[in-house]
């Protein structure tokens, strides 16, 4: 991996997440479209929504950000930066 790739990686109730591609929307500062990867099984680019702490996959469903999972990560790692 990049060195990039290494520093966005952490390790959370036995599962490696990873942040492979992320980039904050414009328009709604709280939204983020991210790629990231469990364990090193990549997941496709969805958009993980800070506010409401939903996610919006690729076929436009909405689900709830799953505890300690990839959604809280980004969005706790972020606010913080």
């Amino acid at each position: 991996p990049q060195p990039a790739q290494a520093s966005m990686c952490r390790t959370v109730n036995e599962n490696r997440i990873c942040i492979l591609s992320i980039k904050r929307s414009a328009k709604y500062h709280w939204e983020y479209r991210a790629s990231v990867s469990i364990n090193g099984k990549q997941k496709p680019m969805e958009i993980y929504n800070c506010r409401r702490q939903t996610k919006i996959d690729a076929e436009g469903k909405t689900k709830r950000f799953e505890k300690n999972g990839a959604g809280e990560l980004i969005c706790c790692w972020l606010e913080k930066s």
